[in-house]
């Protein structure tokens, strides 16, 4: 054999043997933990697969993208957080929009007080008050020592005190890239430290209502405001927590009178909640549940090796649109589809009277259905 031949021969060996080095021993920004996928159904009833998302109309809204949460305001008016840290203002058919102010971070979540002021969770700043002035003030950002590093949802009870979730203590949205970005890692990494919060005005106090959750995200109030109704992304599911509940540990098998799981094996990633009309609540699957990332759930090192890949082969699913409403039974009320995936990311619904306001977190718009097709 020619001299050549054996050299190029031994560069490619060489070039292999670096390759399946980097693939083994690149560090990554994760510690993976083993945990159990529940088994997958499919999109059978409740959730037969359909197409009643893929007729939406959408509302422009200039240059921004991801219109990730949409609520109406005690003016009677639409405001919907965006990417660019901007809270747009506008009329409910979309018209006289406004950028009603910035909070240069990334608000997630948003709910307004008796008193009219936005109580909003932002990602990169935690828990802020934006006043009908625009004034705005950050009302916790910690926990004791510990830093909020991902608000994202909230409510305000009658009470006056503010819920909220943290979705990961292991991957800040700012730090990490943003929150989708975040939102991976801490979904693949699986050890989870989501958590939800209480922040007492009265006090100014924060404390910990329950942990243990992987990616802690949506958030409602039960009806007689004496339970969280929370998403859990990673796990697929819905759980009932008790506002009395104190840094309960969601891993430990809590006394059910604190908390229980309301809905489980959900066919996508859960995300948004928000209350409807006529006891409904509903749900936004942000991403359709990927076979490739339940069979990773046993293998640690596998999704280690996943993320040395370059980030076009990372196991993130499709886009795919799919809301969804329940009552405080667990019992499905409504499933919308649209497979197409055409309005990316569906992370929840605002229902008024009229309409149904579709969330996303990477559209151009905000999508919207006559609330008629909220009957099956």
């Amino acid at each position: 054999m020619k001299k050549w031949i054996i050299r190029i021969i031994l560069i490619l060996l060489a070039l292999l043997a670096a390759v399946v080095a980097y693939l083994l021993l690149a560090p990554v920004p994760i510690n993976p933990v083993a945990w159990q996928a529940t088994p997958f159904t499919g999109y059978s009833p409740p959730h037969a697969r359909n197409e009643k998302l893929a007729a939406l109309k959408t509302i422009a809204i200039g240059n921004e993208t991801g219109p990730e949460h949409i609520a109406m305001g005690p003016d009677g008016r639409l405001y919907a957080a965006v990417t660019s840290g901007a809270i747009l203002r506008m009329l409910p058919d979309g018209s006289q929009r406004e950028v009603w102010v910035n909070t240069d971070g990334r608000v997630l979540g948003f709910m307004f007080d008796a008193a009219g002021n936005m109580i909003a969770a932002d990602a990169f700043r935690g828990l802020l008050s934006i006043a009908p002035d625009r004034q705005i003030v950050v009302l916790t950002d910690k926990v004791g020592d510990s830093p909020i590093l991902y608000a994202d949802a909230v409510v305000v009870a009658k009470s006056g005190k503010m819920y909220f979730t943290d979705a990961s203590q292991r991957f800040g949205a700012r730090e990490s890239g943003g929150t989708f970005h975040a939102s991976v890692l801490d979904i693949l990494e699986h050890s989870s430290t989501g958590r939800v919060l209480e922040y007492d005005p009265a006090s100014k106090q924060t404390r910990v209502v329950a942990e243990g959750m992987c990616f802690a995200n949506g958030l409602a109030l039960s009806e007689d405001e004496q339970q969280l109704i929370v998403a859990e992304t990673g796990e697929y599911r819905i759980w009932k927590i008790s506002i009395h509940a104190s840094q309960l540990n969601l891993k430990h098998k809590p006394d059910k009178k604190l908390a229980s799981i309301l809905l489980r094996d959900l066919p996508g990633y859960p995300d948004n909640l928000m209350r409807g009309r006529d006891g409904r609540i509903w749900l936004g699957l942000v991403k359709p549940r990927g076979a490739a990332i339940d069979s990773m759930a046993e293998k640690p090192w596998l999704r280690s090796l996943t993320l040395r890949l370059p980030r076009a082969l990372w196991p993130v699913p499709p886009a795919y649109g799919h809301v969804l409403a329940f009552n405080e039974g667990g019992k499905i009320l409504a499933d919308l589809q649209d497979p197409s995936g055409q309005y990316p990311e569906t992370t929840g619904v605002t229902e008024t009277a009229d309409r149904l306001y579709i969330q996303s977190l990477h559209a151009h718009g905000i999508g919207w259905l006559p609330n008629h097709l909220v009957k099956q």
